[in-house]
């Protein structure tokens, strides 16, 4: 929490000046760049006390008190720090992005500006099938040939439909509708800004291993951004938020008796006799699948 300040006397961080305008690479054509921020740890802590003392309190302290307000969700404190990002990315990943509504917003305009020739193409390690159990999700690889014939088909759709673009405003159409036949894997950018508390949110979800790829590579860089500017609230937000586990009263219920000896937990055990009412009678159990994670990161099944 090293504090410093700049000639206007406004608190800096060194962890956070050094992402000042740096490119950290996504993807084929994106980026994520820090544009400027305001607040660091420090600053939390002082808001939570409701104090203009600075300098009263240790380092030590300050991270203990963050680590309270994390660990009890007092979460008001967090959003005294904001961040401001230039990030460059596919459309399709800023339509899964923009679900996050508690932040502000600059997108790119294609009315006004030329789209770029710029398309997202997937590299063939990450081309696979579409999971049969989870509807959002992807599963095995695909054969060699079938990746080959995917880039293919994309590239070629990616040449054509850049090729019309350009024919559509040459003719004189305009803009706005020129760009209608652009494919959602067309490059898009932003400016983007908001709180830390929201960036937690955003972060939880898009750094999930169940996260979409693409926009899981975003979340990454943006978390080496987050953990160098704030990193007492970035170590709390892993130990508390991303690398916790919450828990139903089903699942407590269940992990009681396993601890007090009452059932001997195995995955055809939980398969047969899941906690849960509403999946006794389904073919794929979601909850009980869950569970099934769970009791494995505490060590419960062997």
């Amino acid at each position: 929490m090293e504090e410093e300040k700049n000639l206007t006397g406004r608190p800096i961080n060194p962890g956070g000046e050094q992402w000042i305008e740096k490119h950290i690479s996504c993807l084929d054509h994106g980026f994520v760049k820090l544009v400027d921020y305001m607040g660091n740890d420090t600053e939390i802590a002082r808001a939570a006390r409701v104090s203009y003392g600075r300098g009263t309190k240790k380092v030590q302290e300050d991270n203990a008190l963050i680590r309270y307000l994390l660990r009890n969700k007092h979460t008001s404190p967090f959003e005294m720090v904001e961040i401001k990002l230039h990030c460059k990315m596919p459309i399709f990943v800023a339509r899964q992005w923009i679900r996050h509504r508690t932040a502000n917003v600059n997108e790119y305009s294609g009315r006004f500006s030329i789209m770029s020739n710029e398309f997202y193409m997937p590299s063939p390690d990450v081309l696979k099938k579409q999971s049969e159990e989870n509807k959002q999700g992807r599963d095995e690889d695909l054969s060699h040939e079938q990746k080959q014939r995917v880039i293919e088909i994309l590239t070629s759709d990616f040449s054509k439909v850049y090729t019309d673009y350009q024919e559509l405003t040459e003719i004189g159409l305009a803009k706005e509708l020129a760009r209608i036949g652009l494919s959602v894997a067309n490059y898009t950018e932003w400016f983007w800004k908001i709180d830390l508390h929201n960036l937690f949110h955003f972060l939880r979800l898009r750094l999930d291993p169940h996260a979409q790829y693409e926009i899981r590579v975003y979340a990454e860089a943006i978390s080496q951004i987050v953990k160098d500017l704030c990193p007492a609230s970035y170590k709390a937000f892993e130990d508390y938020i991303l690398n916790s586990i919450s828990l139903s009263q089903q699942e407590i219920d269940w992990i009681r008796k396993i601890v007090s000896g009452i059932i001997h937990i195995s995955d055809d055990y939980v398969e047969e006799h899941t906690p849960f009412e509403h999946e006794k009678s389904k073919k794929i159990k979601k909850e009980t699948n869950d569970l099934i994670k769970k009791l494995d990161k505490l060590g419960f099944m062997l």
